[in-house]
């Protein structure tokens, strides 16, 4: 297991040396990441999105990647009803699936065992544990392994929650994305 430092350059390098494909599975229902603070500040204060919500470093790469003709998608294994953090989750995550990502959602009670960590699945090689602590902040550190054992388990769980999923489309019209 390599351990590398978890930043905007550790992660967009591993979008730009992606050749085929990356899969992230998010487990959680909230994360503090310090960049979403104002936007998810805003939300809770009944705000209207601003461009800004919807053009950012993440989705510019998202636009990069997905145009070298990398497919990028995600599964979010969420609680029903949501939490606040899910529910703006919702409301921006139309730039991303604009941008190229295909994002989707299983509600947490229909999903069966679920890991404890998010992860990328990268190319179907390699898989980047992307670390938090309880609050949901980042840890310092991301790990990485090519272990092919637990690059297969990982890809198990994709298909099994990818086969159980709902795209974003229909799921934010959804009796379960409307709550």
């Amino acid at each position: 297991m390599q351990h590398l430092r978890n930043d905007w350059s550790t992660w967009s390098g591993f979008f730009h040396g992606c050749k085929a494909r990356a899969f992230h599975l998010e487990v959680r229902d909230a994360y503090a990441v310090p960049q979403e603070n104002e936007r998810f500040r805003r939300f809770l204060n009944g705000e209207p999105p601003t461009v800004d919500d919807y053009k950012n470093d993440w989705v510019a790469l998202v636009q990069d990647t997905t145009a070298r003709g990398v497919e990028i998608s995600r599964v979010r294994v969420v609680t029903v009803p949501h939490s606040d953090y899910q529910r703006w989750l919702l409301s921006v995550t139309k730039g991303n699936v604009e941008a190229g990502e295909d994002i989707r959602y299983v509600p947490r009670h229909l999903a069966g065992e679920v890991p404890p960590d998010d992860w990328w699945l990268i190319d179907n090689d390699r898989v980047v544990f992307n670390l938090v602590d309880e609050q949901g902040a980042q840890a310092e550190w991301v790990a990485v392994t090519t272990d092919s054992r637990i690059v297969e388990y990982c890809h198990s769980v994709k298909q099994r929650l990818w086969d159980l999923a709902t795209p974003y489309v229909e799921y934010v019209d959804s009796d379960y994305g409307r709550q």
